[in-house]
């Protein structure tokens, strides 16, 4: 069976990795200059591409040339996998068997670009992955295979993506050799009247809002913990939140967003309800510590109002 693999992020490499020997060519969004000094990173699976000798497919849009040699490769199924950009029916079209997407949802739920972030973000249980025929409709295919994923009490989204990541690679090559024995699957429409949505994440999303309860301050600090990064004002200055657990148990008598106490937990802040104890912080311009060695080189910290 000949592949064509999509992809542009760490989640998708494990799937690339399982199917690297009936892949014939890898397509991928071309990396964009970063920073002041406007340097190019390669992303993860252009760099995987490059060091599995793979033929690599650079494109910012299908309406890029590149995208046209797509056709060359003579592909029998399309794999695509976190690739961040829509294909067109003219592309869906080329493999003589079919294009399959993976999803990191339990679709219908958790359509479009951040599910896994949503999903932590409203304190779900369960997850999962959903592999679908694609169409020219965004995650509206139909259902091929599908398998829940608990999301533990620690989660956030690093480990969250990496374990999904790993599932999804399992149930690849289950689904690939389905498909080389029998032939395609008809699967399952999707109950489009159950859809929900995922909409893009934005930094002004990570701001904290200290009027809401300590565990949905939680959620968002897990969500966002590589990007945007949940984040707050001590003193004027930005503070990014990395790690924390909550304390339903008090209930602080002081203002919201009042830092309540210091324990070596970390720091203890009023909210909604409950209290937020934040475990591991960055101050602007410091480096990312444990919240407990940061309060000891920050003078009267306890009473400080979070912003």
């Amino acid at each position: 069976m000949r592949i064509v693999f999509f992809g542009s992020s760490a989640f998708s490499v494990p799937s690339l990795l399982q199917i690297k020997d009936s892949t014939v060519a890898v397509v991928t969004k071309r990396a964009r200059p970063r920073g002041r000094g406007y340097h190019i990173d390669d992303n993860e699976v252009k760099s995987a591409a490059l060091r599995l000798g793979l033929p690599l497919i650079e494109i910012d849009s299908f309406r890029d040339d590149e995208a046209r040699s797509i056709a060359g490769y003579h592909p029998d199924l399309y794999v695509v996998v976190s690739f961040g950009l829509i294909v067109p029916k003219w592309a869906l079209d080329i493999p003589t068997i079919a294009p399959v997407n993976i999803h990191p949802s339990l679709l219908p739920l958790y359509r479009g670009p951040s599910p896994m972030q949503w999903a932590l973000l409203n304190g779900d249980a369960v997850t999962g992955i959903t592999f679908i025929r694609m169409n020219e409709k965004m995650d509206e295919g139909d259902i091929i295979g599908q398998e829940e994923v608990a999301i533990e009490r620690d989660d956030d989204y690093t480990t969250l993506s990496k374990r999904l990541s790993e599932k999804a690679a399992q149930m690849l090559q289950k689904i690939l050799d389905d498909i080389g024995g029998h032939g395609m699957m008809e699967g399952r429409a999707q109950d489009h009247s159950a859809a929900t949505y995922a909409p893009i994440i934005t930094k002004e999303m990570g701001r904290i809002d200290w009027t809401l309860s300590a565990a949905r301050v939680d959620c968002q600090v897990k969500a966002f913990v590589t990007w945007p990064t949940a984040f707050t004002y001590l003193d004027g200055k930005l503070l990014k939140i990395y790690s924390s657990s909550v304390d339903e148990s008090v209930e602080a008598r002081a203002p919201v967003g009042t830092i309540t106490g210091v324990t070596k937990a970390g720091l203890e802040v009023a909210t909604g309800k409950g209290l937020l104890i934040v475990g591991e912080l960055q101050l602007e311009n410091k480096k990312r510590m444990k919240a407990y060695d940061f309060s000891r080189g920050y003078r009267d910290l306890q009473d400080k109002l979070l912003k």
